[in-house]
């Protein structure tokens, strides 16, 4: 529990700033946020979290893009039934690919874009009521960590960009930041990702 709880939580944070890396408007807007919200704090409390809409929208776009889990927990059908024509008997183990679901040109615009921004005016949210966004699954078997792991990331992130500036090697471009995905039960970047940290020195809005 504890190792699967810990291992996602980084990957979203890994993929979250990864993302930042490569989209600089975007991590401008959010530590923009963060510290008008902040001002002179030294400390990043639960409320101040909650102010910060574009952080969460931040947050969603990674989720829909890079779930940590791709392939949800398998389900099995209590009872036969008919969806969309295909008979579906009883006992049958069926498997949900998030991951599929959050870059469905159905159902996003411009799915292999990074966009927070299509979340801000949106009530589309990850936790199980809005099936084309179901990163921790949907229903009873939905995970019990979900709250848990939000707030450790929300956190956290908030922190990584309120302290610090970030910047990727001398010479080398966002655009070739590597994004490729490692194969496992949940889905890391292969790679690992290098980038320069200089504190931050005005808090100031």
């Amino acid at each position: 529990m504890f190792s699967a709880g810990t291992d996602t939580s980084f990957a979203l944070l890994d993929w979250t700033m990864a993302e930042l890396m490569r989209n600089q408007k975007a991590m401008k807007k959010v530590q923009d946020e963060i510290r008008c919200i902040m001002k002179d704090k030294t400390k990043i409390e639960e409320s101040d979290i909650a102010k910060m809409a574009y952080l969460y929208a931040v947050i969603k776009e990674t989720l829909r893009l890079h779930p940590p889990a791709t392939m949800l927990l398998p389900r099995e059908s209590m009872k036969e039934a008919i969806i969309r024509g295909y008979r579906v008997p009883a006992k049958t183990t069926v498997m949900v690919n998030a991951w599929a679901i959050g870059r469905d040109p159905k159902l996003w615009e411009d799915p292999e874009e990074f966009r927070p921004e299509r979340f801000l005016n949106s009530s589309i949210d990850f936790k199980g009521n809005d099936f084309q966004l179901i990163p921790f699954g949907s229903g009873r078997r939905i995970c019990p960590g979900m709250q848990f792991a939000m707030a450790e990331v929300e956190l956290a992130l908030a922190s990584l960009l309120y302290r610090f500036d970030w910047r990727l090697p001398e010479k080398m471009k966002a655009e070739e930041l590597d994004m490729r995905e490692a194969p496992g039960l949940t889905v890391r970047r292969m790679p690992n990702l290098l980038v320069i940290a200089t504190p931050h020195q005005s808090r100031m809005c």
